[in-house]
């Protein structure tokens, strides 16, 4: 299939994050890279997707799984070149998928060659390009600011001057590894228009912008207060970045800017949206809420409400690199997701979490907007909580007791026990032996599988006209039940209740996420229903 050219891709647009390292291997160590990508194309092909978007893939020690970038410009080894990149690219589009890639702007490696300069000499310029600061008391000996790092723990590490005596802190809201980007300074902000240019001009159709709301710091350094602006989060000035970000993004015709903002407050957060700013932003607020069907409706209003007042599309995203698979979730008895109440560890349904996760499903691929899938959503994998401790790599671990590991393991592809064709060598992290049912051969061509259930979503999504709008409103339900029309011919039940209810009038039933009992939706069910026009 060609990539069509009607209207902004963006705004409705089925994208498939591929996490690299995890996806498939093509050269027998343990680690997917590029060449398993290129391999596994048909899989993405045949799924029905529109996009990719690429956690990174650049030069890294690998302190925080990539994120801690140390050229944005050209590829790690472990997984392949820039020219294999390139041509991921031209066989992506080839095959009508768009590339996403991931740019981390609000630090970088410590192995960064600003950073090393910077570490190399005090007077060194490239000091006002990162946040190096004297240390309070009378020896410098206690860390600027009292500020709690993203993965939790301190944000500052002190260094040592070329004699040998005890420096300046710098500042890293993450890990030691990945110092903070001053963005005042305007060489930081001339070296990521280049790099958007660089991207863009390799072909990539859009930015995923990692930590969006944390770039701009008060210098003042002031204390984090209940009541107070915040010292990093989500500063008005950080909105000149992105207006400047999209001037840029319009010099390319149909490219997007996708930002990462975890915001409580829908004003806000629709800041970012504004007709100047970013095309799309991720909404973590539908992936972190209850399966509870009021909190779900009062969730997608307001995502909606949100939305629509400032004209940008909406997303919906049930599980990322960063947050327990919703399978996992879903099975438990409190459903929500949350970094500051992690619930790792507390029991698990697994039958009943995919049940629910295979109406989400059509939930999310029903709603106005766009849908994000996690690489393994479709397989309806669970998250690994049997990891052992000292397989763990996620830095968070060590500063905040949960591991992002669960969730970062590598596909299962075919086979009866690992590594289930994802590599000849040991994976990077040890999959689940029950796996051997959940994947991509074993759920091809079985009709109950959440593989082919994803793959008849997205076909029927991409064939039904009322899918393709903003247009959604309410239809009249049961108590626990979420039913809307999306165009005059289509509708979308959930039955999010304890017990089974009625159909309603229907021409034509299109799909179920589960088998009906006769004219009854069973609990946790969703189903997409042609209606009388």
């Amino acid at each position: 299939m060609a990539i069509s050219d009607q209207g902004p891709w963006w705004r409705d647009a089925v994208i498939y994050q591929v996490y690299p390292r995890s996806f498939a291997d093509s050269d027998g160590d343990g680690i997917g890279d590029i060449g398993g990508i290129r391999a596994r194309l048909g899989h993405l092909s045949d799924l029905g997707v529109d996009a990719i978007w690429m956690s990174p893939w650049y030069p890294s020690p690998m302190a925080d799984a990539g994120y801690d970038v140390a050229d944005f410009r050209d590829i790690d080894p472990v997984f392949g070149s820039l020219a294999e990149a390139e041509a991921l690219i031209t066989e992506a589009h080839a095959a009508g998928i768009r590339m996403i890639v991931d740019i981390v702007p609000n630090h970088v490696s410590s192995r960064h060659e600003w950073f090393q300069r910077a570490l190399a000499d005090p007077e060194a310029e490239e000091r006002e390009l990162f946040w190096f600061r004297p240390g309070r008391g009378p020896d410098g000996g206690r860390m600027p600011t009292d500020w709690v790092g993203e993965f939790g723990g301190t944000t500052w590490t002190r260094t040592t001057n070329p004699d040998g005596t005890p420096g300046d802190w710098y500042l890293h809201l993450f890990t030691p590894e990945q110092p903070d980007l001053n963005w005042d300074h305007p060489r930081v902000r001339a070296e990521f228009a280049d790099i958007l240019r660089f991207w863009f001009e390799r072909g990539v159709d859009g930015i995923r912008i990692d930590s969006a709301a944390l770039l701009i710091k008060d210098p003042e350094l002031p204390p984090v207060v209940d009541g107070r602006p915040h010292p990093f989060h989500d500063l008005d000035a950080v909105h000149d970045v992105y207006r400047a970000w999209r001037r840029i993004a319009d010099g390319y015709p149909d490219r997007a800017l996708i930002g990462e903002v975890w915001l409580p407050e829908a004003d806000r957060f629709a800041n970012y949206l504004r007709p100047d700013e970013l095309h799309a932003a991720f909404n973590f607020d539908f992936l972190g809420c209850a399966w509870e069907p009021a909190l779900m409706r009062e969730c997608i209003d307001r995502t909606l409400d949100a939305h629509r007042a400032i004209g940008a599309p909406a997303t919906w995203v049930l599980s990322n690199h960063d947050v327990t698979r919703h399978v996992t979730r879903y099975g438990r008895e409190k459903t929500t997701f949350s970094f500051a109440n992690n619930l790792d560890g507390s029991p698990v349904d697994l039958e009943l979490g995919t049940r629910r996760a295979r109406a989400a499903a059509l939930l999310s691929l029903s709603l106005p907007g766009a849908t994000y899938v996690y690489q393994g959503e479709e397989l309806g994998l669970w998250e690994n909580e049997n990891i052992p401790v000292e397989q763990l790599q996620d830095p968070m671990w060590a500063r905040r007791g949960h591991s992002r590991d669960g969730c970062r393991v590598p596909l299962p592809w075919d086979g009866d026990e690992p590594p289930f064709g994802f590599s000849t060598a040991t994976p990077w992290l040890p999959q689940p032996p029950e796996w051997k049912d959940r994947t991509v051969h074993a759920q091809t061509g079985d009709p109950s599988s959440m593989l082919e259930l994803y793959r008849a979503a997205i076909a029927a999504r991409r064939a039904e006209p009322g899918l393709h709008t903003s247009a959604m409103a309410w239809l009249p339900a049961s108590p626990g039940v979420l039913a809307y029309r999306r165009g005059p011919g289509f509708a979308c039940v959930l039955n999010m209740s304890e017990v089974a209810v009625a159909l309603p009038d229907h021409d034509q039933c299109l799909l179920t996420s589960s088998p009906l009992d006769g004219d009854l939706i069973p609990p946790d069910t969703a189903v997409w229903l042609r209606l009388a026009t």
